[in-house]
């Protein structure tokens, strides 16, 4: 059995604590993913956004696709369903 595979894209909003992700948007590809951090950035006025896929379950790997904008080097992708 292939592995499971979620493309997602995810906005960066500037606040006084600093950067911070926002909510993630599950995409149909990669290819849309990746528009739709776009978007975040230039349309929406995100400090940035990154597009990621996340593979396999229950142990998952997350692979970024591109990033825009102002984007933290080190983002935390962990579930938080504990």
């Amino acid at each position: 059995m292939g592995d499971l595979a979620q493309f997602i894209a995810m906005p960066i909003d500037r606040t006084e604590a600093g950067l911070v992700p926002g909510e993630p948007y599950k995409c149909a590809s990669p290819a849309a993913a990746i528009e739709r951090a776009k978007g975040y950035w230039k349309v929406f006025g995100y400090a940035g956004a990154v597009a990621l896929v996340r593979t396999g379950y229950p142990d998952s790997t997350t692979t970024v696709l591109g990033r825009f904008g102002t984007v933290p080097d080190e983002l935390r992708f962990e579930d938080d369903s504990d």
